[in-house]
């Protein structure tokens, strides 16, 4: 997909990854640019800056991601491409005890993570098939091939998301529905402060920019897999072929780190 005279929509497009996307898609031409954000402000901001439109939207609710795409539809005519980008990281919960975070913790991230690409693919997937096809793009992470040493919750739920994913692409594919998920590793955003970084900084910290170009780039190749890190594909091959000793691995990444911390 070529981005030049599309509508594109983005979640979490007031600040980080979404924002630079944001920018991205109004320098390839896109034709409207929406930005939804649980920041209404940010929102705001970033759509006047790539002329576009915001609007406030907690993507944990329903007829918030309904109401997102109803509108623009109305207003500006079929969404081309919905980029599933907003995140949420837990970083309260104890690094060191898989089952530590709490219950409202698990619920928010799966709301977020999982949840909120379904209910955009629910409301947009029969109007995408109607008129000839559409595409998804979600964001989810390197952690959803890998795994996140010290938050289970990130990890598990973003191993979620690519399953519904795989889901799209494999049971829409057919009716014209493109699916695209983007996992990198560190990432200059809000979601990873400079005194929180650990794993997923080893092998470099990619500006929102970088990032935004690799998805132009994955986009117009139609691959579902976009990797702004490369080295992720090779560490998931290492994964698929020896899976214990992967596990091995990471377990001995984890006590490096964690020695680290602790100097």
């Amino acid at each position: 997909m070529r981005i030049k005279n599309k509508i594109v929509a983005v979640t979490g497009g007031g600040s980080g990854i979404g924002k630079a996307m944001c920018e991205a898609f109004h320098r390839e031409g896109a034709k409207a640019v929406v930005v939804a954000d649980l920041d209404g402000d940010r929102a705001e901001e970033v759509a006047r800056s790539v002329n576009g439109r915001a609007f406030r939207c907690d993507v944990a609710n329903e007829p918030d991601v309904v109401r997102v795409i109803e509108e623009t539809e109305a207003k500006l005519g079929p969404i081309d491409l919905f980029c599933s980008n907003a995140g949420f990281m837990d970083r309260t919960s104890p690094p060191d005890d898989a089952t530590a975070a709490p219950n409202e913790v698990w619920d928010c991230a799966w709301n977020v993570h999982v949840m909120a690409h379904v209910y955009a693919a629910r409301a947009l997937v029969p109007r995408m098939v109607a008129r000839g096809g559409g595409y998804f793009l979600h964001t989810v992470s390197a952690a959803g091939l890998l795994s996140q040493i010290g938050n289970a919750v990130y990890a598990t739920t973003k191993h979620a998301a690519i399953g519904f994913a795989e889901a799209l692409a494999i049971t829409h594919r057919d009716q014209g529905i493109k699916v695209s998920i983007l996992c990198p590793q560190g990432v200059d955003t809000p979601l990873l402060p400079k005194s929180e970084r650990g794993a997923e900084s080893l092998d470099g910290v990619l500006s929102a920019e970088e990032c935004a170009a690799a998805v132009v780039k994955g986009l117009e190749a139609e691959i579902f897999l976009i990797l702004p890190h490369p080295q992720v594909a090779e560490y998931f091959r290492n994964k698929s072929v020896n899976y214990d000793k992967w596990l091995g691995g990471m377990r001995k990444l984890r006590r490096s780190l964690r020695n680290e911390t602790e100097k």
